[in-house]
């Protein structure tokens, strides 16, 4: 069960979901307090006696340094410096909330690009419309060249998600071999640890035969003996030496 503290930091961490999904003037300052309300309850839950799994405080703090780079990727002066800090950023990858379709961050990442997207095409245009013709050309040029790098990130970051979801799936699956084999290694100790107790008492029920034997044995021979003397001394005693 979560405690106190993960439950308000799940709340507030939500709101600043929230609030980095819509367009912000210069003059809001909420999300920044907010996010470094999140760093100092993040510290406090790692230290905290019921603190959440190691895979979900990796999840809090990857959100967390996700706001952290959008408020600074927002203070950037150029379009260009925005869009080239925004390819650089990691939203999380599970939801905040049970009701989330998708994670916030993903959103709020998806979204970001096309705004930053939106403000360099913008720039160009401003730029393009006080130019000559042959360097409209070139602008126009550029703007392809950009659009062409930014189809390649995007199948970058394609090819690097499948990459570590297969490499998840690998890992996985070495996992499960390795369980099994841990399984089957323990069930042939289990069996050699019988075999061995078995083996113990079929060696000390042979050992108590043994010693039975010996013991028939030796009375055969004390009787044999005795047998032997009994019957020459009565064949003495009955066929006397010859004179």
């Amino acid at each position: 069960m979560a405690s106190r503290l993960e439950i308000n930091f799940v709340r507030l961490l939500s709101r600043c979901e929230s609030i980095a999904s819509v367009k912000r003037g210069e003059a809001e300052w909420r999300l920044e307090k907010y996010v470094g309300a999140l760093e100092e309850m993040l510290v406090a839950l790692r230290k905290n006696p019921s603190k959440p799994t190691p895979e979900v405080l990796t999840e809090y703090t990857r959100k967390v340094d996700f706001l952290k780079g959008l408020l600074e990727a927002e203070k950037l002066s150029s379009a260009t410096e925005k869009a080239l800090a925004n390819q650089f950023l990691a939203p999380g990858r599970t939801p905040t909330i049970a009701n989330e379709r998708m994670p916030a961050t993903k959103m709020v990442h998806m979204q970001t690009k096309a705004r930053c997207t939106g403000e360099m095409r913008d720039e160009l245009v401003f730029l393009c419309r006080g130019l000559p013709l042959d360097e409209r050309q070139s602008a126009a040029e550029l703007d392809a060249v950009l659009q062409h790098h930014h189809n390649l990130q995007e199948k970058l970051a394609e090819d690097m998600l499948n990459l570590a979801r297969n490499l998840k799936n690998n890992t996985l699956a070495a996992q499960n071999i390795i369980k099994q084999d841990n399984q089957t290694l323990s069930q042939s100790m289990r069996q050699a640890d019988l075999n061995f107790e078995k083996l113990k008492t079929e060696s000390e029920r042979l050992e108590q035969h043994t010693k039975k034997s010996v013991n028939w044995l030796l009375w055969l021979m004390l009787i044999l003996v005795s047998f032997t003397f009994i019957s020459m001394i009565l064949f003495i005693r009955i066929f006397p030496r010859l004179r």
